[in-house]
């Protein structure tokens, strides 16, 4: 790679990118223990979209009790039913398609539903008595009056009946399993143990959620002993049960403020399998982006594979009539340059079709190239000039610091480049680490700190060959 050229970044992202290549101070075990309570810790977005709050409990012989609370509004404050769930889960082998997760297998014994107004007793009753599952028709008779606080059987193993579907319910979520452990920083020496449970993600079409299989994660529960404090919304929702959901405290809506710089608070991970870390900037001035994309093959992301810099321009954002408290926009990407970090990725971009990523076979590791005269790199999914329609959101956490949630990606792994492909739901929040007045425009590739060779020159890790297999079936997109 090129002699380093001097840092002009702001030194609280560029600190963020290497705290989450250093690991972030994180411990995952395997295999994961499940034991104990689990709580969001804040209202959730699922695709469709669906507001909610869970709160996990495991006990020590594989059984469970989970509960899921459903809204009518994005700060869950307005209950609309309640889901309990019984069932019992077994862990099997690590996860040869998600690194860093372990397989399991469950069974539910029950699910049971409280409503918690007429108008959701009506809307479910609804759609349970329009499927033809045996058994459902008269899940709630017509004509017969709502009883508030009353539990009716959505699912029973013992009378083989089965309404789920019709909820477009299921609970796969627990056949994907990640624990993972960290220090919470404390002013004082010696941090606080915070616990975090990722479980598997829900497909962004709702049509494919009965059947689909996890390779992601969802936003991570976390342990309700060890948690991030301070955090109003883990008492509420740990207290709460079928009859009395979490009332979360209410909030200011913020206007959305894009300027500044953005970046990811974790390692995260896309389905189909991508491990990677985000930072973009936006110049709110002229309405422009660049956004750096670091791949690795890795759970903790201290693995490189590649890195994309994208940038463009973005529109005028606009209130979301589908997902309230979004903010729709569309962002044009017009230029990319990709740097590949590893030897497979360098043989895949080498072999890839001529014309269609960069100069051909003149890829090597650690070295930046311009794929933008090629109309983007096809190996890699990426094409341009494109369009992709959004979703945004900003909101501040309990230390007052801003974070900005963009939109899901398809789990098909295709791109939002239609209005009605538009995410309905979020990924991992970015947390603001400069504001716009301390923006740097200049593009400085983050080195990877990573073990040296002989002759003193960074060595980079080679990915497995079933790895580049895998990314050559899949036609990754980048996000």
């Amino acid at each position: 790679a090129a002699a380093e050229a001097p840092l002009r970044w702001e030194p609280r992202c560029r600190q963020q990118l290497r705290h989450l290549q250093d690991g972030a101070g994180i411990a995952a075990r395997l295999p994961p223990r499940l034991e104990g309570h689990w709580v969001s810790t804040g209202c959730e977005v699922r695709p469709g979209p669906e507001f909610l709050t869970r709160s996990y409990l495991f006990y020590s012989n594989r059984l469970f009790k989970a509960h899921q609370f459903y809204y009518w509004d994005p700060s869950c404050r307005e209950p609309s039913y309640s889901l309990v769930i019984k069932g019992k889960v077994r862990l099997r082998q690590a996860s040869w398609i998600t690194r860093g997760a372990t397989e399991a297998d469950y069974h539910l014994h029950k699910v049971g539903i409280v409503f918690h107004s007429r108008r959701a007793a009506r809307e479910v009753a609804a759609w349970v008595n329009g499927t033809s599952a045996t058994g459902c028709g008269g899940f709630l008779p017509a004509g017969r009056s709502w009883a508030p606080g009353a539990l009716y059987e959505v699912l029973s193993a013992k009378t083989e009946r089965d309404c789920t579907a019709a909820l477009g319910f299921a609970m796969h979520e627990l056949s994907l399993v990640r624990v993972e452990q960290r220090e919470q920083a404390l002013p004082q020496p010696g941090g606080r143990l915070v616990e975090e449970l990722y479980l598997g993600d829900i497909h962004t079409e709702r049509a494919e959620r009965l059947h689909y299989r996890p390779t992601g994660y969802q936003r991570p529960l976390q342990n309700a002993v060890h948690h991030v404090h301070p955090c109003p919304a883990c008492g509420i929702i740990y207290r709460a049960d079928e009859h009395h959901p979490p009332i979360l405290p209410a909030r200011a809506e913020l206007p959305m403020q894009l300027s500044g710089s953005w970046v990811s608070t974790h390692c995260e991970v896309r389905p189909a399998v991508l491990f990677l870390t985000r930072y973009f900037i936006f110049h709110g001035s002229n309405h422009t982006w660049e956004g750096y994309y670091y791949h690795y093959s890795d759970p903790l992301c201290k693995q490189p594979t590649f890195t994309i810099y994208a940038s463009g321009h973005y529109t005028q954002g606009i209130p979301s009539s589908k997902v309230r408290g979004g903010t729709e926009l569309a962002f044009k990407v017009t230029q990319a340059r990709v740097t590949p970090m590893d030897q497979v990725t360098v043989m895949m971009l080498n072999s890839s079709e001529p014309g269609s990523c960069g100069l051909t076979n003149s890829w090597h590791a650690g070295m930046e190239q311009d794929i933008t005269p090629t109309n983007g790199c096809l190996a890699l999914g990426i094409k341009l000039p494109h369009t992709e329609y959004e979703l945004f959101k900003t909101e501040q956490d309990t230390k007052d610091r801003s974070l900005l949630f963009i939109g899901e990606r398809p789990t098909d792994g295709s791109s939002p480049d239609r209005p009605e492909k538009r995410p309905t739901s979020y990924q991992a929040p970015l947390i603001q680490c400069a504001g716009a007045s301390e923006e740097f425009s200049k593009y400085i590739s983050l080195k990877y700190l990573g073990k040296q060779d002989a002759s003193g020159n960074e060595a980079l890790k080679p990915l497995p060959v079933a790895f580049l297999l895998f990314i050559a079936l899949q036609f990754l997109r980048w996000d």
